[in-house]
């Protein structure tokens, strides 16, 4: 058994010391259980200089504390960074590893653990050089070696042997030379895998093929370094506790008692630590977290809040509660409507009528006019569901090129400036006249039937309600019916990917940073939009999803000239929205739909993907919190800022 479960069982079972992985016996000054920091001081920052956006603009205060204190209810099950994926996991442990590459709090790409690499003219082998100042150290904050080259070569050897179970190998293999070959026990020489260390201080990979978001790629944690040394020291207990892995990050994990205390302390050999400011993150077991913290937050014993929703009324009509909370951030996790292409549902829902349908470009542009985005999302934000509305299906503030917004490139710039989020009612109820003159010489009866599943549950189900309503009564039930199906188990499997729906909300996250991760989700290996079964010819004869292959294809092959790339990715999106092969609706939110926080949000590192946002790096605390105004407000501002800030990068 691993060593964390039996750790989780003396904690709840109230039984004695805990042994650490090394020397030391696991116990602090006090003999107490768990393992604590008794040695990395770290000099009081001097805060009385120090200006940021919210105490220029917002008129905050800093904290005499820099100090973030929560409850938590969920423990971890390990700290192994080189196999995990779970969410709360590499939230901790981002924290404590650093990437080669990071991102700042505009999202520019800025060194790492590497101060600066080269790529090679055929974009196949990238160098880094590793900075000389960047320290391995205890739990206690002592020194055990220099951060090397050969480390991340252990990490990567590490994260492709099949027998340590990584989750996250699938991020390295199909891009580092020989890796996949290596992972699937094909190949048994690592020397073979295309990562070297040349010395001390240069880390050299080669790739498969040329990959531009081959930099992003290296802030996922299949990327991180491990101490060789160290690794082969503590063997199979390596991330079976605090004391079991080694750091290099802006945090210690100083105390660690599960089901107890988790403490984060700022690391005081830490290589950029001008830019740490928070020195101390305290999360306190509580198997009711959930319950108790908005009566601990009220009582500032908790520094943040993600508002339950059966609370959020009764905040939103407290004048003093309101001016607290503000819209939690968004995720970059796109939802859209997939009008499927292969109809693959009962009979009762006629399938091949909705073939011929949805085969009609009228028809799909009619539906695409029709949806009432803001009334739809008025069930996930009730108070203002515009910010989560999105016209185009690569998020904002996704990638930039020369500083501009992907979104904004070419066609896509004409969805993303339309202030009424698409709907339009006048132009759909026009294209429904030419649908109906299209859709009856394809012998289609009316009215048309919509099949639209959902998971069930409340929010979705009312959602799924609206939809219905709003767009039969602008359309005319004579013209559509919309029909839906709750699904409590099994629901992808049920209905996406076997193309049991006509229309379906569906959801794609970014994996790396380059439009190429959204254009997937419509080319001839997905698996629930179906667009390769599309039959429609345009005015050339030919098929729709044949000239969208060929504008993604062109796209893909862009792999030098990144502005070419972006442009020509650019095209093939808008190409999908111009024929409404799919309807864009929303972003996912990150947590509950409101927070409250003593933080900034648009303050530390931001990244669309990779861990980065976990980091509390470039954060302060503030003594006041931020309300939705204030939220708005700063979020502008940081729009501009992050705009200049990529435009002097270069990026």
């Amino acid at each position: 058994m691993k060593r964390i479960l039996a750790v989780l069982l003396a904690s709840m079972m109230l039984l004695g010391l805990l042994a650490g992985c090394g020397s030391d016996n696991g116990t602090n000054s006090n003999g107490e259980g768990g393992t604590s920091n008794g040695s990395a001081d770290v000099p009081k920052e001097d805060l009385s200089q120090v200006t940021t956006r919210a105490t220029e603009m917002l008129g905050f205060t800093l904290a005499d504390k820099q100090e973030i204190r929560s409850v938590y209810s969920g423990e971890v099950s390990t700290l192994n960074y080189l196999t995990t994926t779970s969410t709360g996991e590499f939230g901790l442990c981002a924290n404590f590893i650093d990437s080669l590459v990071d991102y700042d709090q505009y999202g520019v790409m800025v060194p790492g653990l590497a101060e600066s690499w080269d790529i090679s003219d055929d974009g196949l082998t990238y160098t880094f050089h590793i900075r000389e100042n960047a320290t391995w150290v205890t739990w206690k904050g002592e020194y055990y070696a220099n951060v090397t080259a050969d480390d991340f070569v252990a990490g990567l050897e590490y994260v492709l042997d099949r027998a340590n179970g990584s989750t996250s190998a699938g991020f390295a293999y199909p891009v580092i030379k020989n890796a996949k070959a290596y992972y699937m026990q094909e190949l048994t020489d690592f020397s073979q895998v295309g990562v070297k260390a040349v010395d001390e201080h240069t880390l050299v990979y080669t790739l498969e093929e040329p990959c531009p978001y081959f930099l992003s790629l290296t802030s996922y944690m299949c990327f991180w370094p491990v101490c060789r040394a160290f690794l082969e020291e503590v063997g199979d207990d390596f991330g079976t506790y605090n004391d079991c892995i080694l750091y290099c990050g802006a945090y210690i994990f100083s105390e660690f008692e599960p089901q107890v205390r988790k403490v984060r302390t700022k690391n005081p050999t830490y290589w950029d630590i001008e830019n740490v400011h928070i020195t101390k993150i305290t999360s306190t077991y509580n198997k009711e977290a959930a319950a108790v913290s908005p009566d601990l937050y009220l009582r500032g014993e908790i520094t943040s809040l993600d508002v339950p929703s059966s609370l959020l009324q009764d905040w939103m009509n407290d004048p003093e509660k309101k001016d607290m909370i503000r819209p939690s951030s968004l995720s970059f996790y796109s939802y859209f409507y997939c009008l499927n292409f292969d109809p693959h549902f009962s009979e009762d829902y006629e399938p091949e009528n909705w073939k011929k349908a949805v085969n009609t470009t009228s028809f799909r542009r009619c539906l695409f006019y029709a949806l009432d985005r803001h009334g739809a999302l008025m069930t996930v934000d009730p108070y203002d569901p515009d910010h989560i509305i999105i016209n185009t299906f690569t998020p904002p503030d996704f990638v930039a090129m020369d500083g501009s917004d992907f979104v904004n490139i070419g066609g896509m710039a004409k969805y993303t400036n339309d202030e009424n989020n698409l709907f339009n009612p006048d132009l759909a109820l026009e294209l429904k006249e030419q649908a109906i003159a299209d859709l009856t010489a394809k012998g289609v009866t009316f009215p048309i039937k919509i099949l639209m599943p959902y998971n069930g549950g409340a929010t979705w189900g009312n959602r799924c309600q609206v939809i219905k309503q709003q767009m039969e009564s602008l359309l005319g039930s004579d013209f559509i019916e919309v029909c839906f199906e709750a699904y409590s188990s099994s629901f992808l499997d049920s209905t996406r990917r076997c193309g049991n729906y006509a229309m379906q909300e569906c959801n794609e996250e970014a994996t790396f940073a380059d439009p190429d991760t959204f254009s997937m989700m419509f080319d001839e290996d997905n698996n629930f939009s179906f667009f390769y079964a599309c039959e429609e010819v345009d005015e050339n004869g030919k098929n729709l999803f044949d000239v969208y292959m060929e504008k993604l294809n062109y796209a893909k092959s862009q792999t030098t000239d990144l502005s070419e790339r972006y442009k020509a990715f650019a095209d093939a999106e808008a190409y999908l929205l111009d024929n409404a092969i799919a309807i864009p609706f929303g972003l996912g939110v990150l947590g509950a739909g409101y927070t409250s926080s003593h933080t900034n949000p648009f303050e530390g590192a931001w990244s669309p993907l990779g861990v980065s946002n976990e980091r509390y790096k470039y954060s302060y605390v503030y003594n006041e919190t931020m309300n939705s105004e204030q939220y708005y407000k700063l979020q502008e501002q940081w729009e501009k800022d992050k705009i200049a800030a990529l435009q002097a990068a270069g990026q």
